[in-house]
């Protein structure tokens, strides 16, 4: 009988940001396919709430408490996955943030926290995590763009964001096309509007642009957009790397 290519089992998996909103919804969906995850994140009481709510589901979380805007804690993270889990192989760079702000009034401080934490600690994530693949000769990334990366929102302006994830799906190809032939694939999915802490989806006022301009007259669920990542982490998506899938009820349909 072949196996499902879906199916995770003996996988393993850290998400960056593991303990809220999308990456919490991540690290979920990737240990109901059967890896075991490890789930990293500043809060070390929002990591331990998280391992509980896991644990209640029958899940094994192991959490790790690190800063990844800091080179340091990505290697000790990177170290204490591979230690609790024996190896790593699957990456999620959900880690994120993001300002609404007219471009005249972006400050540095704000222009900088987006970039060190959506680009730069994306980036230095998976060349600590994509050492370890390298040596192994596999490993699946995926990167958490967004549809910011593709279209300008509105009514509020972001510009920080929305250049930062543009960055993130072309570091996506770029690292694909480089490690390809390592056995490392790198892809990244790219959601629309979602119902987390960062995201005001429920404000009368942004209705108008946010939801009724979709296609599907709607935002999603994090649960929604877990799917994806499982897909592009599993075999299922083994002739796949170089890739932006968009997750967004079809808001750059037009």
């Amino acid at each position: 009988m072949s196996k499902n290519p879906f199916d995770l089992t003996g996988r393993t998996a850290i998400v960056t940001g593991g303990n809220q909103g999308l990456g919490r919804a991540f690290a979920f969906g990737l240990a109901e396919a059967g890896a075991r995850v490890a789930i990293a994140g500043r809060s070390a009481e929002r990591n331990e709430k998280v391992v509980a709510e896991a644990a209640s589901e029958g899940h094994e979380f192991t959490a790790i408490t690190a800063d990844i805007t800091s080179r340091a804690d990505i290697d000790r993270m990177t170290a204490e996955a591979i230690d609790a889990l024996g190896h790593v192989d699957i990456l999620v760079n959900n880690a994120g943030t993001c300002y609404h702000n007219d471009s005249w009034d972006v400050t540095e401080n704000e222009w900088d926290s987006v970039f060190d934490l959506n680009v730069k600690a994306l980036w230095e994530c998976s060349i600590a995590v994509g050492a370890h693949m390298h040596e192994r000769g596999s490993g699946s990334i995926v990167n958490i763009g967004s549809m910011s990366g593709i279209i300008v929102n509105r009514p509020q302006m972001q510009p920080a964001y929305n250049a930062s994830k543009a960055a993130v799906h072309h570091l996506t190809k770029s690292l694909a096309a480089e490690w390809g032939p390592l056995g490392i694939r790198v892809n990244a999915v790219a959601p629309g509007y979602c119902k987390t802490e960062m995201a005001p989806v429920d404000r009368p006022d942004l209705k108008r642009y946010w939801i009724d301009d979709a296609p599907m007259q709607r935002y999603a669920l994090p649960e929604e957009i877990a799917p994806s990542v499982v897909f592009l982490a599993s075999d299922a998506a083994s002739f796949i790397t170089g890739s932006v899938l968009v997750a967004d009820g079809g808001y750059t349909a037009w």
